[in-house]
This record gives C-alpha cells, sequence and structure tokens, in this order.
C-alpha cells in the first residue's frame, strides 16, 4: 500500500515565532497558525470555524520565518504531519499532532498595516546557455501568488 503525507495550509500566524536551537545547534522556530474555513449552512447562516495548529520549521527556514514573519501576518506552509510523544513533568504520557514545514512562501504583501519588510529577493539563477534566470526556489517567492 502506498503512503502519502502532505500538508498544505494558508494561515494567520497565532503568536510571535519561538526560535530555539537543537543540540547540534540547528536552529528550530516553533509557530502557530490560525486556518478559518467559512460556509454557508443549510438554513442560510454564515458559519465560520478555526483550526488552531502547531508548527515546527528547522535550519536556514526557521531562520528566515522567525526573522520575517510576526504575529498575526499570513503565510502558506507546505509539509508533513508528524506525531510527537513524551512523558510529562507529572509522568503522564503525552502527545501531540503538529506540521513539520518543509516550504514556505510569505503572503500579505509587504509593507503596510504594520507588518515588517520580507525577505529581500535572492539573485536568480542563471539557466545553462545564458538564457532567462531561472524562476527562485518556491519558498523565496515574493508577492501574492500562490504556486498551485
Amino acid at each position: 500500500m502506498a503512503n502519502y503525507n502532505k500538508v498544505i495550509l494558508v494561515g494567520n500566524l497565532t503568536r510571535d515565532p519561538q526560535m530555539s536551537y537543537l543540540p547540534s545547534q540547528t536552529p528550530v522556530v516553533e509557530l502557530g497558525l490560525a486556518v478559518n474555513r467559512r460556509w454557508k449552512s443549510q438554513d442560510n447562516q454564515n458559519r465560520e470555524e478555526t483550526c488552531f495548529i502547531d508548527c515546527r520549521a528547522y535550519g536556514r527556514q526557521a531562520e528566515t520565518i522567525n526573522q520575517y514573519v510576526k504575529k498575526g501576518q499570513q503565510i502558506l506552509l507546505e509539509g508533513r504531519l508528524t506525531f510527537d510523544q513524551w512523558e510529562g513533568k507529572d509522568g503522564t504520557k503525552r502527545s501531540k499532532h503538529r506540521v513539520t514545514v518543509e516550504r514556505f512562501q510569505f503572503l500579505g504583501g509587504g509593507r503596510g498595516a504594520g507588518a515588517p519588510a520580507q525577505q529581500p529577493p535572492a539573485a536568480a539563477p542563471q539557466q545553462p546557455g545564458g538564457g532567462e534566470p531561472a524562476p527562485p526556489a518556491y519558498e523565496d517567492m515574493g508577492g501574492e501568488e500562490i504556486p498551485f
């Protein structure tokens, strides 16, 4: 049987990212995401529900997220669902699902409404043969387009 574990979310940060480091000095950032769903019920009433999701990113992505996004800002995250288990201080077994970020894209239009400046675009790599530059990496794309 085939397996597939992919999560794509667009939502707003519920808190400022929290940066820490593993013993290997690898950066880790924890962030909370709120994803809203709106619909009309059978009785024609507007309804809304919010799903709160804990996410974690590692390495250079963690540093970039920590530097450029704050509470309330919108972000697109792509990753995989992971399951963490640990023993609490009181000896009880605890567990939690979270999204481990593999790619991301800033959304929401850069400066304005109190948003900090977004990451400056990296120089676009040249294609072999000197043609047009290759498009930037998925997580470095600026603008407001969602790449799917």
